[in-house]
Protein backbone atom coordinates (compact mmCIF):
# COMPACT_ATOMS: atom_id res chain seq x y z
CA UNK A 1 0.00 0.00 0.00
CA UNK A 2 1.53 3.03 -1.30
CA UNK A 3 0.46 5.18 2.71
CA UNK A 4 2.55 2.54 3.70
CA UNK A 5 5.80 2.90 2.15
CA UNK A 6 5.43 6.29 2.30
CA UNK A 7 5.39 6.38 6.01
CA UNK A 8 8.14 3.40 6.10
CA UNK A 9 10.33 6.23 3.53
CA UNK A 10 9.70 9.22 5.78
CA UNK A 11 11.10 7.34 8.70
CA UNK A 12 14.22 5.98 6.87
CA UNK A 13 14.57 9.31 5.77
CA UNK A 14 13.85 10.77 8.96
CA UNK A 15 17.67 11.90 9.78
CA UNK A 16 18.74 13.53 6.50
CA UNK A 17 15.31 16.06 6.53
CA UNK A 18 16.52 16.81 10.36
CA UNK A 19 19.73 17.83 8.80
CA UNK A 20 18.65 19.38 5.77
CA UNK A 21 16.52 21.59 8.35
CA UNK A 22 19.39 22.06 10.26
CA UNK A 23 22.10 23.41 7.70
CA UNK A 24 18.95 25.64 6.55
CA UNK A 25 18.34 27.02 9.77
CA UNK A 26 21.90 27.87 10.67
CA UNK A 27 22.55 29.35 6.79
CA UNK A 28 19.74 31.60 6.74
CA UNK A 29 18.86 34.49 4.34
CA UNK A 30 15.91 37.13 4.10
CA UNK A 31 13.88 37.70 1.59
CA UNK A 32 14.42 37.58 -2.54
CA UNK A 33 17.84 36.68 -1.28
CA UNK A 34 18.01 33.37 -1.14
CA UNK A 35 20.70 32.43 -3.29
CA UNK A 36 22.37 29.89 -1.47
CA UNK A 37 18.91 28.43 -0.05
CA UNK A 38 17.70 28.03 -3.75
CA UNK A 39 21.64 26.57 -4.96
CA UNK A 40 21.03 23.89 -1.99
CA UNK A 41 17.41 22.82 -2.73
CA UNK A 42 18.43 22.38 -6.77
CA UNK A 43 21.55 20.22 -5.57
CA UNK A 44 18.97 17.67 -3.14
CA UNK A 45 16.51 17.94 -5.78
CA UNK A 46 18.85 16.64 -8.80
CA UNK A 47 20.48 13.99 -5.86
CA UNK A 48 17.06 12.80 -5.94
CA UNK A 49 17.46 12.53 -9.72
CA UNK A 50 14.71 15.06 -10.56
CA UNK A 51 16.07 16.54 -13.29
CA UNK A 52 12.51 18.65 -14.85
CA UNK A 53 13.54 22.05 -12.88
CA UNK A 54 13.49 25.88 -13.33
CA UNK A 55 14.11 28.70 -12.06
CA UNK A 56 11.13 31.27 -11.36
CA UNK A 57 11.55 35.24 -9.92
CA UNK A 58 15.36 34.88 -9.47
CA UNK A 59 15.45 32.74 -6.54
CA UNK A 60 12.28 30.20 -6.55
CA UNK A 61 11.98 27.01 -8.30
CA UNK A 62 9.42 24.71 -9.81
CA UNK A 63 10.28 20.79 -10.07
CA UNK A 64 8.23 18.37 -11.86
CA UNK A 65 7.58 14.37 -10.47
CA UNK A 66 6.09 12.85 -12.85
CA UNK A 67 4.44 9.52 -12.14
CA UNK A 68 2.84 6.69 -14.48
CA UNK A 69 0.58 9.50 -17.49
CA UNK A 70 1.84 12.35 -16.35
CA UNK A 71 -1.04 14.25 -18.18
CA UNK A 72 -3.46 12.58 -16.01
CA UNK A 73 -3.66 15.36 -13.38
CA UNK A 74 -1.64 17.79 -11.70
CA UNK A 75 -0.92 18.59 -7.41
CA UNK A 76 1.16 21.38 -6.43
CA UNK A 77 3.18 21.23 -3.87
CA UNK A 78 4.22 24.37 -2.08
CA UNK A 79 7.39 25.65 0.73
CA UNK A 80 8.73 29.19 1.47
CA UNK A 81 12.44 29.36 1.68
CA UNK A 82 13.27 32.97 2.94
CA UNK A 83 14.34 34.12 7.04
CA UNK A 84 13.56 37.18 9.35
CA UNK A 85 15.88 39.83 10.13
CA UNK A 86 15.93 38.54 13.89
CA UNK A 87 19.17 38.07 15.76
CA UNK A 88 18.61 34.13 17.16
CA UNK A 89 18.80 33.55 21.17
CA UNK A 90 18.49 29.66 20.92
CA UNK A 91 21.98 27.97 22.31
CA UNK A 92 21.54 25.06 19.72
CA UNK A 93 24.67 23.50 17.33
CA UNK A 94 22.50 24.90 14.32
CA UNK A 95 22.23 28.17 15.72
CA UNK A 96 22.41 30.90 12.58
CA UNK A 97 25.35 31.89 11.66
CA UNK A 98 24.13 34.83 9.58
CA UNK A 99 23.96 37.43 12.41
CA UNK A 100 20.85 39.59 12.77
CA UNK A 101 19.14 36.68 10.68
CA UNK A 102 17.23 33.85 11.41
CA UNK A 103 14.75 31.15 10.45
CA UNK A 104 11.91 32.59 12.58
CA UNK A 105 8.78 31.17 10.93
CA UNK A 106 9.87 27.57 10.13
CA UNK A 107 10.18 28.28 6.47
CA UNK A 108 13.37 26.03 7.18
CA UNK A 109 10.80 23.26 8.34
CA UNK A 110 8.56 23.67 5.00
CA UNK A 111 11.56 23.47 2.68
CA UNK A 112 12.88 20.35 4.44
CA UNK A 113 9.77 18.93 4.55
CA UNK A 114 9.26 19.27 0.96
CA UNK A 115 12.29 18.13 0.52
CA UNK A 116 11.58 15.01 2.02
CA UNK A 117 8.14 14.83 0.42
CA UNK A 118 10.05 14.79 -2.91
CA UNK A 119 12.47 12.19 -2.40
CA UNK A 120 9.46 10.32 -0.68
CA UNK A 121 7.63 10.94 -4.31
CA UNK A 122 10.84 10.64 -6.51
CA UNK A 123 10.91 7.19 -5.12
CA UNK A 124 7.31 5.95 -5.62
CA UNK A 125 6.85 7.78 -9.03
CA UNK A 126 5.43 4.43 -10.28
CA UNK A 127 2.92 3.63 -7.63
CA UNK A 128 0.98 6.78 -8.97
CA UNK A 129 -0.27 8.49 -11.71
CA UNK A 130 -0.47 12.05 -12.94
CA UNK A 131 2.36 14.97 -11.94
CA UNK A 132 3.29 16.35 -8.76
CA UNK A 133 4.64 19.81 -9.02
CA UNK A 134 7.11 21.49 -6.11
CA UNK A 135 7.07 25.09 -5.67
CA UNK A 136 9.90 26.68 -3.78
CA UNK A 137 9.20 30.44 -3.52
CA UNK A 138 10.89 33.70 -1.98
CA UNK A 139 9.91 36.40 -0.48
CA UNK A 140 7.01 35.14 1.83
CA UNK A 141 7.87 37.65 4.31
CA UNK A 142 8.00 40.49 2.12
CA UNK A 143 5.45 42.75 0.32
CA UNK A 144 4.57 42.05 -2.39
CA UNK A 145 5.33 38.40 -1.41
CA UNK A 146 7.30 35.71 -3.40
CA UNK A 147 3.97 33.71 -4.44
CA UNK A 148 2.38 36.61 -6.55
CA UNK A 149 5.99 36.99 -8.32
CA UNK A 150 6.03 33.24 -9.04
CA UNK A 151 2.47 33.25 -10.22
CA UNK A 152 3.60 36.17 -12.41
CA UNK A 153 6.67 34.32 -13.69
CA UNK A 154 3.97 31.73 -14.56
CA UNK A 155 4.76 28.88 -11.42
CA UNK A 156 1.17 27.62 -11.98
CA UNK A 157 1.79 26.51 -15.49
CA UNK A 158 3.43 23.92 -18.02
CA UNK A 159 1.50 22.12 -16.08
CA UNK A 160 -1.59 23.73 -14.39
CA UNK A 161 -2.39 21.89 -11.20
CA UNK A 162 -5.81 21.18 -10.07
CA UNK A 163 -4.67 22.36 -6.71
CA UNK A 164 -1.84 23.76 -4.67
CA UNK A 165 -1.01 22.38 -0.97
CA UNK A 166 0.71 24.19 1.69
CA UNK A 167 1.74 23.60 5.46
CA UNK A 168 3.34 25.91 7.93
CA UNK A 169 4.37 25.14 11.36
CA UNK A 170 2.37 25.95 14.63
CA UNK A 171 4.01 26.34 17.51
CA UNK A 172 0.72 26.03 19.43
CA UNK A 173 -0.11 22.75 18.19
CA UNK A 174 1.59 19.73 19.74
CA UNK A 175 3.97 17.85 17.56
CA UNK A 176 2.24 14.75 16.33
CA UNK A 177 -0.55 16.87 15.53
CA UNK A 178 -1.89 18.71 12.66
CA UNK A 179 -4.52 21.18 12.11
CA UNK A 180 -7.10 22.12 8.96
CA UNK A 181 -9.94 24.79 8.17
CA UNK A 182 -12.36 24.70 5.17
CA UNK A 183 -13.09 28.03 4.04
CA UNK A 184 -11.65 31.66 5.24
CA UNK A 185 -9.03 30.76 7.22
CA UNK A 186 -6.17 33.50 7.03
CA UNK A 187 -6.47 37.80 7.24
CA UNK A 188 -5.58 40.28 3.71
CA UNK A 189 -2.95 42.28 5.61
CA UNK A 190 -2.26 45.96 4.44
CA UNK A 191 0.39 48.26 6.00
CA UNK A 192 -0.37 51.66 7.05
CA UNK A 193 2.46 54.56 6.88
CA UNK A 194 0.92 58.05 8.47
CA UNK A 195 2.97 61.32 8.40
CA UNK A 196 0.79 63.95 10.90
CA UNK A 197 2.64 67.59 10.42
CA UNK A 198 2.12 70.68 12.01
CA UNK A 199 4.42 73.49 13.45
CA UNK A 200 6.51 72.46 16.22
CA UNK A 201 8.55 74.74 19.37
CA UNK A 202 8.51 74.76 23.05
CA UNK A 203 6.03 73.24 24.72
CA UNK A 204 4.89 75.77 27.37
CA UNK A 205 3.99 77.99 23.78
CA UNK A 206 1.11 75.54 22.93
CA UNK A 207 -0.91 78.54 21.22
CA UNK A 208 1.88 78.93 18.48
CA UNK A 209 2.05 75.34 17.35
CA UNK A 210 -0.05 72.82 15.39
CA UNK A 211 0.49 69.98 17.85
CA UNK A 212 1.04 66.56 15.40
CA UNK A 213 1.14 64.79 19.02
CA UNK A 214 -1.80 65.38 19.72
CA UNK A 215 -3.56 65.60 16.73
CA UNK A 216 -1.73 61.80 16.42
CA UNK A 217 -3.43 60.55 19.71
CA UNK A 218 -7.26 61.54 18.72
CA UNK A 219 -6.97 60.11 14.61
CA UNK A 220 -5.82 57.33 16.28
CA UNK A 221 -8.16 56.96 18.85
CA UNK A 222 -10.76 57.97 16.07
CA UNK A 223 -9.74 55.60 13.72
CA UNK A 224 -11.08 52.36 15.93
CA UNK A 225 -14.33 53.49 14.33
CA UNK A 226 -13.32 52.25 11.35
CA UNK A 227 -13.80 48.78 12.99
CA UNK A 228 -16.41 49.47 15.79
CA UNK A 229 -18.34 51.24 13.80
CA UNK A 230 -17.87 50.63 10.15
CA UNK A 231 -17.03 47.04 9.84
CA UNK A 232 -20.25 44.38 10.08
CA UNK A 233 -19.45 42.60 13.44
CA UNK A 234 -19.86 39.40 11.00
CA UNK A 235 -16.38 40.54 9.54
CA UNK A 236 -13.55 39.59 11.56
CA UNK A 237 -11.53 42.81 10.89
CA UNK A 238 -8.32 44.58 12.92
CA UNK A 239 -6.80 47.34 13.02
CA UNK A 240 -3.63 47.81 15.26
CA UNK A 241 -0.90 50.57 15.01
CA UNK A 242 2.42 49.83 16.80
CA UNK A 243 4.80 52.80 15.99
CA UNK A 244 4.38 56.14 16.38
CA UNK A 245 7.76 58.65 15.92
CA UNK A 246 7.28 61.95 17.73
CA UNK A 247 11.26 62.69 18.26
CA UNK A 248 10.43 65.87 20.38
CA UNK A 249 11.70 65.92 24.39
CA UNK A 250 9.81 66.93 27.45
CA UNK A 251 9.48 70.59 26.70
CA UNK A 252 9.83 69.88 22.76
CA UNK A 253 7.06 69.59 20.27
CA UNK A 254 8.37 68.14 16.89
CA UNK A 255 7.29 69.20 13.43
CA UNK A 256 5.89 65.87 12.76
CA UNK A 257 4.53 62.27 13.88
CA UNK A 258 5.39 59.21 12.20
CA UNK A 259 2.79 56.77 12.79
CA UNK A 260 3.01 52.81 11.37
CA UNK A 261 0.13 49.98 11.58
CA UNK A 262 -1.45 47.51 10.36
CA UNK A 263 -5.16 46.63 8.49
CA UNK A 264 -6.44 42.93 8.83
CA UNK A 265 -9.78 41.39 7.66
CA UNK A 266 -11.14 38.85 5.75
CA UNK A 267 -13.51 40.55 3.27
CA UNK A 268 -11.93 42.28 0.09
CA UNK A 269 -14.96 44.40 -0.56
CA UNK A 270 -14.83 45.33 2.79
CA UNK A 271 -11.19 45.49 2.43
CA UNK A 272 -11.38 48.42 -0.24
CA UNK A 273 -14.39 50.28 1.99
CA UNK A 274 -12.30 50.28 4.91
CA UNK A 275 -9.14 52.06 2.96
CA UNK A 276 -11.26 54.86 2.04
CA UNK A 277 -12.92 55.13 5.41
CA UNK A 278 -9.67 55.62 7.30
CA UNK A 279 -8.02 57.83 4.82
CA UNK A 280 -11.10 60.25 5.11
CA UNK A 281 -11.51 59.79 8.80
CA UNK A 282 -7.78 60.92 9.12
CA UNK A 283 -7.87 63.80 6.95
CA UNK A 284 -10.89 65.09 8.83
CA UNK A 285 -9.19 64.75 11.94
CA UNK A 286 -5.72 66.27 11.12
CA UNK A 287 -6.58 69.06 8.64
CA UNK A 288 -9.36 70.31 11.58
CA UNK A 289 -7.32 70.33 14.04
CA UNK A 290 -4.71 72.66 11.85
CA UNK A 291 -2.20 69.63 10.38
CA UNK A 292 -1.32 68.25 6.92
CA UNK A 293 -1.82 64.20 6.40
CA UNK A 294 -0.02 62.39 4.42
CA UNK A 295 -1.61 58.71 4.54
CA UNK A 296 -0.55 55.58 2.22
CA UNK A 297 -2.17 52.64 2.61
CA UNK A 298 0.59 49.75 0.97
CA UNK A 299 -1.82 46.96 0.29
CA UNK A 300 -0.58 43.35 1.29
CA UNK A 301 -1.78 39.95 0.67
CA UNK A 302 -5.20 39.12 0.26
CA UNK A 303 -7.51 36.93 2.16
CA UNK A 304 -6.73 33.05 2.10
CA UNK A 305 -9.63 30.61 1.63
CA UNK A 306 -8.62 27.50 1.79
CA UNK A 307 -10.91 25.15 -1.09
CA UNK A 308 -13.84 23.18 0.69
CA UNK A 309 -13.21 20.12 -1.29
CA UNK A 310 -9.47 19.91 -1.64
CA UNK A 311 -9.32 20.94 2.19
CA UNK A 312 -12.18 18.00 3.01
CA UNK A 313 -10.30 15.56 1.25
CA UNK A 314 -6.57 16.73 2.68
CA UNK A 315 -7.98 16.46 6.06
CA UNK A 316 -9.30 12.50 5.75
CA UNK A 317 -6.09 11.81 4.23
CA UNK A 318 -4.46 12.88 7.62
CA UNK A 319 -7.03 11.12 9.62
CA UNK A 320 -5.95 8.20 7.34
CA UNK A 321 -2.47 9.12 8.09
CA UNK A 322 -1.94 10.25 11.79
CA UNK A 323 -4.94 9.07 12.95
CA UNK A 324 -8.19 11.36 14.16
CA UNK A 325 -7.22 12.27 17.56
CA UNK A 326 -4.19 13.65 15.97
CA UNK A 327 -6.15 16.14 13.41
CA UNK A 328 -7.99 19.45 14.65
CA UNK A 329 -9.93 22.00 13.50
CA UNK A 330 -8.62 25.47 13.59
CA UNK A 331 -10.10 28.49 14.05
CA UNK A 332 -9.56 31.69 12.20
CA UNK A 333 -6.33 33.33 12.10
CA UNK A 334 -5.68 36.90 11.33
CA UNK A 335 -2.19 36.83 10.63
CA UNK A 336 -1.60 36.62 6.83
CA UNK A 337 0.05 34.41 4.63
CA UNK A 338 1.49 35.41 0.37
CA UNK A 339 0.09 31.57 -0.19
CA UNK A 340 -3.42 33.61 -0.26
CA UNK A 341 -2.08 34.50 -3.75
CA UNK A 342 -2.22 30.88 -4.89
CA UNK A 343 -5.58 30.22 -3.77
CA UNK A 344 -7.03 33.64 -5.64
CA UNK A 345 -5.95 31.81 -9.01
CA UNK A 346 -6.22 28.03 -7.89
CA UNK A 347 -7.75 25.73 -5.07
CA UNK A 348 -5.77 25.95 -2.08
CA UNK A 349 -5.44 23.69 1.16
CA UNK A 350 -3.24 25.66 3.90
CA UNK A 351 -3.15 23.63 6.89
CA UNK A 352 -0.70 23.16 10.48
CA UNK A 353 2.03 21.30 11.43
CA UNK A 354 2.09 20.76 14.77
CA UNK A 355 5.34 21.45 16.54
CA UNK A 356 5.44 21.92 20.60
CA UNK A 357 6.90 20.01 23.20
CA UNK A 358 6.76 21.40 26.54
CA UNK A 359 8.94 18.72 28.17
CA UNK A 360 11.54 19.52 25.65
CA UNK A 361 10.89 23.45 26.66
CA UNK A 362 9.87 24.23 22.84
CA UNK A 363 6.97 26.81 23.41
CA UNK A 364 8.44 29.84 21.71
CA UNK A 365 6.14 31.30 19.14
CA UNK A 366 7.19 32.33 15.56
CA UNK A 367 8.42 36.04 14.64
CA UNK A 368 10.92 35.32 17.95
CA UNK A 369 14.40 35.36 18.95
CA UNK A 370 13.83 31.62 20.74
CA UNK A 371 11.50 30.15 18.15
CA UNK A 372 12.42 26.27 17.20
CA UNK A 373 10.75 23.05 16.71
CA UNK A 374 10.41 19.51 18.14
CA UNK A 375 12.35 17.57 14.80
CA UNK A 376 9.73 14.61 15.04
CA UNK A 377 7.22 17.36 13.43
CA UNK A 378 9.51 17.24 10.06
CA UNK A 379 9.12 13.63 9.44
CA UNK A 380 5.19 13.69 9.65
CA UNK A 381 5.72 17.04 7.05
CA UNK A 382 7.57 15.43 4.90
CA UNK A 383 5.34 11.93 4.77
CA UNK A 384 2.02 13.62 5.22
CA UNK A 385 2.54 16.05 2.46
CA UNK A 386 3.69 13.37 0.05
CA UNK A 387 0.49 11.45 1.14
CA UNK A 388 -2.00 14.30 0.51
CA UNK A 389 -0.40 14.47 -2.52
CA UNK A 390 -0.99 11.17 -3.69
CA UNK A 391 -4.26 11.10 -2.44
CA UNK A 392 -5.52 13.62 -4.18
CA UNK A 393 -3.89 12.34 -7.21
CA UNK A 394 -6.26 9.65 -7.01
CA UNK A 395 -9.00 11.66 -7.17
CA UNK A 396 -11.57 12.00 -9.88
CA UNK A 397 -11.53 15.67 -11.27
Amino acid sequence: MVKDKIKSLATDYKAEIIANRRHLHAHPELSFHEFKTAAFVEEQLKSFGITKLERKAETGIVALIEGRNPSHKTIALRGDMDALPIIEQNDVPYKSTNTGVMHACGHDVHTASLLGAARILQGLKNDFEGTVKLIFQPGEELIPGGASLMIKDKALENPRPSGIIGQHVMPLIPVGKVGFRKGMYMASADELYITIKGKGGHGAMPETLVDPVLIASHMIVALQQVISRNASPKTPSVLSFGRVEALGATNIIPNEVKIQGTFRTLNEEWRAKAHINMVNIARGIVEGMGGELDFEVRKGYPFLKNAEELTSRAQLAAIDYLGEENVEDLDIWMAAEDFSYYTQEIDGCFYRLGTRNESKGIISGVHTPTFDIDEDALEIGAGLMAWIAVNELEHKL
